[in-house]
């Protein structure tokens, strides 16, 4: 049928057609709506100029009613210019034409687009408009319309074979706001309307629906037997498409984690890792997760769904996109994270110690609450009521967890104060042992019988802590017990050797220590060994302690000490006569007092604090060891004279 070109006929024409056509059209009114054969799909093929403006609204009671849509008339052109101006403007002309429909809610954007396609594609194929085929501002005033049917029309589309008129509509439904739009029953019938008359030629129209979408040209390209049988509302080559876009994604996710494997063992080969093996094997799989998702995500929309079949699918596919893409991302923290920790385990400061462990939990929840962010978008869940909702509930919520929050603060004021770091060895209240962990809500503590305490981190922040790990030395105390007829000369050179042991100790303290007779024990006599020792951890303190007693007996052993054990005499009691009474005053006890004055006195009379009157100076701590030729000869016993 060739292509039927329509000029405005004057008004008396108009008139006399109205029996025929069964309506009135008012005189001039072809003129009023403007000319269809110049807007783009009424001509005869040619690019057709942009059509005119369509004639401004009346105030309508709840506002102006945009003039692209005051009528079934404006609407049309609104639409076919737009879609005229796709390939040279993009998105904007794309938001034109979008306007014109009233899309059901939440419809994508693609399957949006990809019914304005298929809507211009029917449109091409129909033909020219006759004037009756569609009503301007005045006539649906006039007529009070709220709803019109473009097609099919018999006296417009009788042409057409029966099951193309029957396969779907095309109507203009009134919004509350005024505006007319194509209808959401028309949209919802679309993809039947188009594959029932996408066989046949287009009529007019300067733009070909195939050239805006990729699915539609794929379409065209494809032999028939693929196009015209369907199966739950999807045609065959939509459900071919499907599984080679599911088999391509699949097969992308095994090269990815291909390639990263043979990445991840190429690095452990190279023993330059900072990780360990199965934390790098656990991060390949749910990259290519995400990464297949990714690109099932571009490709769907390939295959042309559109409503429903679109909506479930795309809903589908993000969702598991968000799980894969957060999987992955959460693995990928473990990852730099035991790199940091390997890092943060050979630098002095403990401070990146637990840094490390807290950044690490806060990057996993802030990556798990933008999973579910986007895990509702991809559900077309709306996210604004339900941070509304928390609003409201955020007293409630806040008693509720008034423990979990003086934790987390807790936790912050354990970081900002720094009473301990990991590997400290602690003392808090009633328990001691090795910080393992210090958590947001929580501080672990390895106690030395190998179990776990928990402390809440809000208990820290009141608690009294000891931290032992702070210690710049570790003291240790004895005494070392030597047997009573240990002549004072022996036990006066055991005492100055082991102060020699002690400053040349590679551990111990030189500017401070102990080392005197101190007292008398019941079997023993006592002398006070008191040493600090500057080790790094408890295992070098106990081997360097070893270090030191092992000296002192080989020192003693030099020397002829012997070290007293404990020892009880027995005396057995028998009766005796009753001694006299004591009497002070006899010249037995006067004797005995005046030898022990005189022994006394003889012992000190030589000396030098005896004679000057004067107090001993402070004990000094010279640096070891001590050069034998500092002595003075005097000093030295009458035995070690002769011997060196």
């Amino acid at each position: 049928m060739p292509p039927m070109k329509f000029h405005p006929f004057p008004a008396k024409v108009l008139v006399l057609l109205l029996p025929l056509f069964g309506w009135a059209l008012a005189p001039g009114g072809a003129a009023q709506a403007g000319s269809p054969a110049s807007s783009p799909g009424f001509g005869g093929g040619k690019k057709a100029a942009p059509p005119p403006a369509p004639p401004q609204a009346a105030p309508q009671k709840g506002g102006p009613v945009d003039p692209r849509f005051q009528s079934p008339l404006a609407t049309m052109y609104t639409f076919l210019g737009a879609m005229a101006r796709v390939r040279r403007e993009g998105k904007e002309a794309w938001k034109d034409a979008l306007a014109c429909l009233d899309l059901p809610p939440n419809t994508p954007p693609e399957g949006a687009r990809e019914l304005a396609a298929k809507l211009l594609g029917v449109l091409n194929r129909l033909g020219e408009i006759t004037p009756g085929t569609l009503r301007d501002k005045v006539e649906v005033e006039r007529e009070g319309l709220r709803r019109f049917r473009f097609f099919p029309q018999a006296l417009f589309h009788d042409w057409l074979p029966g099951k193309i008129r029957e396969a779907g509509r095309i109507e203009f439904v009134r919004l509350p706001t005024g505006e007319w739009k194509f209808s959401r029953g028309t949209l919802l019938g679309l993809d039947r309307l188009y594959n029932a008359i996408s066989p046949l030629p287009a009529r007019s129209g300067s733009v070909d629906e195939r050239r805006l979408s990729v699915p539609l040209w794929i379409r065209s390209k494809l032999p028939k037997a693929l196009t015209s049988g369907e199966i739950l509302s999807l045609e065959y080559w939509q459900w071919i498409g499907l599984f080679l876009v599911i088999l391509l994604g699949v097969a992308f996710d095994r090269l990815v984690r291909f390639l990263l494997g043979l990445l991840a063992k190429r690095i452990l080969k190279s023993g330059h890792t900072f990780v360990k093996e199965e934390t790098l094997t656990r991060a390949v799989r749910p990259i290519g997760l995400a990464l297949a998702a990714l690109l099932w995500v571009e490709l769907f929309p390939l295959v042309g769904l559109t409503g429903q079949a679109l909506a479930v699918l795309r809903g589908a596919v993000r969702f598991f996109a968000v799980l894969a893409g957060t999987w992955a991302l959460w693995r990928i923290v473990d990852l730099v994270a035991e790199a940091l920790e390997w890092k943060a385990a050979r630098t002095r400061t403990r401070v990146d110690d637990v840094l490390i462990p807290l950044l690490r939990k806060t990057v996993k929840i802030f990556i798990v609450v933008i999973g579910v962010i986007y895990a509702a978008e991809a559900l077309n869940i709306e996210i604004a009521p339900l941070l509304a909702s928390l609003g409201i509930g955020g007293l409630a919520f806040a008693f509720a967890a008034k423990d979990t929050i003086e934790n987390f603060f807790g936790s912050v004021a354990v970081l900002l104060d720094r009473p301990f770091h990991v590997g400290d060895w602690v003392v808090i209240g009633n328990v001691e042992g090795i910080v393992e962990e210090v958590g947001f809500r929580s501080t672990r503590i390895r106690t030395f019988y190998n179990s776990q305490v928990t402390l809440p981190n809000a208990s820290l922040v009141r608690a009294t802590v000891d931290n032992y790990g702070r210690r710049k030395y570790r003291r240790w105390k004895c005494h070392i017990g030597v047997q009573y007829d240990t002549p004072p000369e022996k036990i006066l050179a055991f005492r100055e050797g082991i102060q020699e042991l002690v400053r040349s100790h590679p551990y111990t303290r030189k500017d401070y220590y102990q080392v005197w007779l101190h007292q008398f024990s019941p079997s023993s006599l006592d002398i006070l060994l008191y040493v600090f020792f500057e080790v790094p951890d408890w295992s070098t303190e106990l081997r360097e302690r070893e270090r030191l007693f092992l000296d002192i007996l080989r020192l003693a052993r030099t020397l002829g000490i012997e070290f007293a054990f404990p020892t009880q005499t027995i005396h057995l009691y028998q009766e005796e006569k009753k001694e006299e009474e004591f009497d002070p005053l006899r010249l037995e006890e006067r004797r005995a007092r005046a030898k022990g004055i005189r022994g006394a006195r003889k012992l000190v009379k030589g000396q030098p604090w005896f004679e000057k009157k004067e107090k001993p100076a402070p004990v000094a701590y010279p640096e070891g060891p001590v050069a034998l030729d500092d002595l003075d000869e005097e000093d030295i016993p009458p035995e070690e004279r002769r011997e060196t």
